[in-house]
């Protein structure tokens, strides 16, 4: 089975550290050749990023950045797991590396 898996957190402006960084890079491949990760990305600032709304058959657009949004969408990951409870203990792994935030998974 396939599950997304949507990181949120609160966006800091400041670039991780670059042993973050290398500790990021080890776990993704590592899932890669396990099989386990299927694809990955962390997203830009949310200043370069816009949102689109359809409300009442009227499209707004709001460009960013989002400050009044406690957490945004920071990346995501696309997981092949057995079972919903091995895509959890997964991104428990994930968040362990990555730090504070939270994911939304969803079997896609």
């Amino acid at each position: 089975m396939r599950f997304l898996s949507i990181y949120k957190t609160v966006e800091t402006n400041v670039p991780p550290a670059p042993e973050h960084m290398a500790r990021m890079e080890t776990l993704i491949a590592e899932g890669m050749k396990a099989g386990w990760l299927v694809a990955t990305e962390g997203c830009l600032p949310s200043a370069l990023g816009a949102r689109v709304r359809r409300s009442g058959g009227k499209v707004t657009v709001t460009d960013g950045p989002f400050v009044e949004t406690k957490e945004l969408v920071g990346g995501f990951a696309i997981l092949e797991a057995a079972s919903k409870e091995e895509a959890i203990e997964l991104t428990r792994t994930f968040l362990g590396i990555a730090g504070d935030g939270e994911c939304e998974i969803r079997q896609i």
